[in-house]
């Protein structure tokens, strides 16, 4: 059974800060811009925003996909759930680079 969203992002958002000390994880409010991805990154001068969802098969809601491609053509986004957490986490750290 797939964890619950809300589980996988909190366990994301700590596996985050470990993987780019002092980085600001910031949950954005979706009320706000409907359709914009749930996890804002600040590390250094550069950002990523992340979409979490609680499986690869989950729904996406309307505008995600548009705010998701958007954002990456700007810097780093991509929708992440458990299946392909490793390999989205791979290409952040090749975005931002060498951990300093």
């Amino acid at each position: 059974m797939a964890k619950l969203e809300s589980k996988f992002q909190t366990e994301l958002k700590k596996e985050l800060r470990e993987m780019f000390p002092g980085c600001i994880v910031i949950k954005l409010d979706p009320n706000e811009i409907q359709g914009i991805p749930d996890l804002l990154i600040l590390w250094g001068n550069q950002w990523a925003v992340l979409e979490c969802k609680r499986s690869a098969k989950a729904t996406q809601r309307p505008n995600q996909p548009y705010y998701v491609n958007l954002l990456n053509e700007m810097s780093f986004s991509a929708f992440i759930y458990p299946e392909n957490k490793e390999e989205i986490l791979n290409e952040l750290q090749s975005t931002f680079g060498p951990i300093r």
